[in-house]
């Protein structure tokens, strides 16, 4: 198979490069003329033809095997003023073009862009949300500020579990499974402790990719998801910056010029920073009347720093790093603490001879989390790792071939006590390396895009084989079928127990070959935890500027593996007689997922809606018993709207309604006096005063009570000249104060809630 898959990519290349020698190719990079910052999404096509692209996230667009003649290149962006010169194509011809688009004084948002709309029928674009600062904005930006955050937890299929310890779980998927790209680096916690908030700065975001299932070969490692982020590269024309307070956080982002940049002459270099820092825990003392004398204690600090260095033919070559650490003190419950670094560098090169495109990358990150609990059993989590990659990609046409490699290592170091006192530990190195090759085919009405990836996972002595496939049949030009699927495999998994009713710790570990010999009365062969998903939708473009996308999902994780929660006695000589369900560290799990993602979508002139159901089932079995895991969340509602009003739309007012199902949690079925026998047989029981033990119930057979908040937010700009304006925004959380339960005290049975109404007031500086 997989030879007779390569034989066809290397023959189809061979009979493109035939027939383009008599055709021409158009490439190039379209840049904001204000910044120079790559114009990402921008619509390029060569007017009255169907030949056309949208820009990458760098900019980038290829438009292929061109007829011989004379065209009309057209360049449109919603917001800019539309770019239009005459290119002349000639058989085996290479044309670059670098543009600059200006930002428009009339926003024409009923214009119908050709490219938008070819790129529809020719990309398979199945479970992918492609986000750009525009829609991070258009959420309710609670505390004053837009995040990352809070724009993916409306996403479809995305379960967040609540503002105090979120997490987001992705179709099924837990956060291990979900891998985070920032810049080409990994990033092993995007999210704080408090849900409203990411390490990333939305301002320093060009785009992201979040791939919520089924996605192709270029991405592995991980069996559920992916989100891939790029930062801006910094303006080249000038010193600007972004100075914002509010009664949560405060940022300060400078960026600017190294070498400034200058239409038509040689390259620039830029440079961008940003830092936030928060104060939840000392304002909330104060201004929130409706908390206890605790607060909301939660804390953190963030900075980001990029170089971006561009040569005059687009070619660029970046150096970026990040420090990001987070702190909650849960008083007489827990206090966590992680932080996270990192440093890396990725680069595009353009050769001037040829259409292919290259991009690789270097990084090294690190993490590490420690929670000291009330009971004080200890937990503690450490990676670091680097991870390297190199991509070829050429463009054919409307075909596309991709091919890389990868290459990563990390250290793991891991301690934990059960609720039992047993400890589990471990110490482990890895490296992994991947090689990967996908064609993307246009035929007709038919998109097909083959992919095959190749892991060895070193530490495990395994070698996965990985076949993937996307199609996309065009019913109509407003009606389109997708689906996708493959095999998925990953070595990381997560340091957590079920049993707690909040996951307020996630630490990392290497996949274990300390596991039992037998799952379910069959052989265990594989190390590794294993995926396969299943995806089926469609799109239709409605009449009146509304579009509908649904996908159905099944995610099968044929072997997982987990923190042994039932163990009691030490795996050793002594207690060989014992089932390995009560000795072994680590366990093997087996589960599924399944559910549909409704998205209905406007955005016309000033007003923006997002309406999105997603019905979910997800359960595990862990060859004792079958369960549904904590995230099992069966309906999610979210509704956005956002309307611009007032003179030049300087009044933005957006509001979001989540309705969430019950969460499933295990019930605590009694109390009990547990004697500590430290004198062995010599205790006395009579005596001797115990402490208190806790009998559960079955694992997640109760359900929390449903979740549903409002956000609102208002927003006004005042612009007080070209480049220096200034942005005032009040904010309102959880408007009706409804009581959504985040932790239940097993032993006092104390209820603690998530966040009350929290109205905050932000001010935004920029010049």
């Amino acid at each position: 198979m997989k030879k007779n898959f390569l034989f066809t990519c290397l023959l189809l290349v061979f009979l493109s490069s035939i027939s383009s020698a008599q055709t021409g190719d158009i490439r190039g990079f379209i840049y904001e003329e204000a910044s120079s910052e790559p114009a990402i999404y921008t619509s390029v096509y060569l007017k009255g033809t169907s030949y056309g692209a949208q820009t990458n996230l760098d900019g980038f667009f290829s438009i292929s095997k061109v007829p011989p003649g004379e065209y009309q290149l057209f360049v449109s962006s919603i917001g800019y003023d539309s770019i239009q010169i005459p290119v002349s194509v000639k058989p085996g011809a290479l044309i670059t073009q670098k543009l600059y688009l200006k930002k428009s004084t009339v926003e024409i948002r009923e214009v119908q862009v050709s490219a938008e709309s070819e790129e529809k029928k020719t990309d398979v674009r199945i479970s992918v949300n492609k986000i750009t600062p525009k829609e991070i904005r258009q959420v309710p930006t609670i505390g004053g500020e837009p995040d990352l955050a809070q724009y993916m937890q409306v996403i479809p299929g995305v379960i967040f579990s609540g503002d105090q310890g979120g997490q987001l779980y992705i179709r099924g998927g837990t956060p291990i499974q979900n891998k985070v790209l920032l810049d080409g680096m990994i990033i092993y916690n995007p999210f704080h402790s408090i849900g409203l908030y990411s390490v990333i700065d939305a301002d320093a975001i060009r785009g992201a990719d979040v791939y919520t299932g089924g996605f192709n070969v270029e991405y592995g490692d991980r069996v559920s998801s992916i989100m891939d982020i790029t930062s801006r590269d910094g303006n080249k024309k000038r010193l600007a910056g972004k100075l914002s307070a509010n009664t949560f956080t405060s940022k300060l982002l400078l960026e600017g010029p190294l070498k400034k940049q200058k239409e038509g002459k040689d390259g620039s270099s830029s440079f961008l920073l940003t830092g936030k820092t928060s104060y939840l825990d000392q304002t909330s003392k104060s201004l929130y009347s409706n908390l206890d004398s605790a607060g909301l204690p939660f804390t953190f600090t963030d900075i980001y720093g990029k170089i971006s260095m561009n040569s005059a033919t687009g070619s660029k070559w970046n150096i970026f790093g990040f420090r990001y650490t987070d702190g909650v003190d849960y008083g007489e419950i827990a206090d966590l603490g992680w932080k996270s670094s990192g440093i890396g560098t990725n680069f595009v090169l353009v050769p001037s001879g040829s259409s292919v495109l290259i991009e690789g990358n270097f990084a090294y990150s690190g993490y590490r989390i420690n929670l000291e609990e009330q009971d004080g059993r200890e937990r503690f989590s450490e990676i670091g790792g680097f991870n390297a990659g190199l991509n070829f990609s050429y463009f054919l046409g409307k075909d596309e071939m991709t091919y890389g490699i990868e290459l990563l290592g990390f250290k793991t170091d891991y301690k934990f006590t059960n609720v039992y006192g047993a400890t589990a530990g471990q110490t482990e190195n890895t490296t992994e390396l991947a090689a990967f090759l996908k064609y993307k085919k246009v035929t007709g009405k038919l998109v097909i895009e083959p992919g095959l990836r190749a892991n060895y996972y070193s530490s495990l002595a395994e070698f996965s084989l990985e076949p993937r496939l996307g199609a996309k049949f065009n019913v109509t030009d407003r009606f389109r079928l997708k689906t996708a699927g493959g095999f998925y495999s990953q070595n990381l998994l997560a340091a957590t127990s079920d049993r707690d009713v909040v996951n307020l710790f996630y630490g990392f570990l290497s996949g274990s070959d300390e596991l039992p010999d037998e799952f379910d009365g069959e052989k265990v062969d594989s190390k590794l935890q294993k995926a396969m998903h299943a995806i089926a939708g469609f799109e239709l473009d409605l009449p009146f500027h509304f579009t509908l996308n649904v996908e159905g999902y099944f995610k099968d994780f044929t072997q997982l593996q987990n923190i042994n929660r039932d163990k009691i006695y030490t795996d050793d000589a002594a207690h060989s007689e014992k089932p390995d369900y009560q000795k072994k560290e680590y366990i093997i799990e087996s589960g599924t997922s399944r559910g549909v993602d409704v998205l209905l979508k406007y955005d016309y002139k000033r007003l923006y809606v997002w309406m999105v159901y997603s019905l979910g089932y997800a359960k595990r079995y862990d060859g004792q018993r079958t369960y549904v895991p904590g995230f099992d969340r069966r309906h999610n509602v979210n509704v956005v709207a956002s309307y611009k009003f007032g003179k030049n739309g300087n009044w933005q007012a957006s509001g979001r309604f989540n309705y969430g199902s019950p969460f499933p949690f295990t019930l605590t079925q009694s109390n009990f006096e547990q004697v500590n026998f430290n004198n062995g047989t010599g205790t006395n029981i009579l005596n001797q005063n115990g402490s208190l033990g806790i009998q559960y119930g079955e694992l997640n057979k109760g359900r929390l009570s449903d979740f549903h908040r409002l956000d609102l937010s208002l927003q006004r700009n005042f612009n007080f000249s070209k480049n220096t304006s200034l942005e005032i925004t009040a904010s309102l959380t959880n408007v009706y104060d409804r009581k959504n339960i985040f932790y239940v005290n097993n032993v006092t049975r104390v209820k603690v809630y998530q966040l009350p109404v929290l109205p905050s007031l932000g001010l935004a500086l920029s010049f």
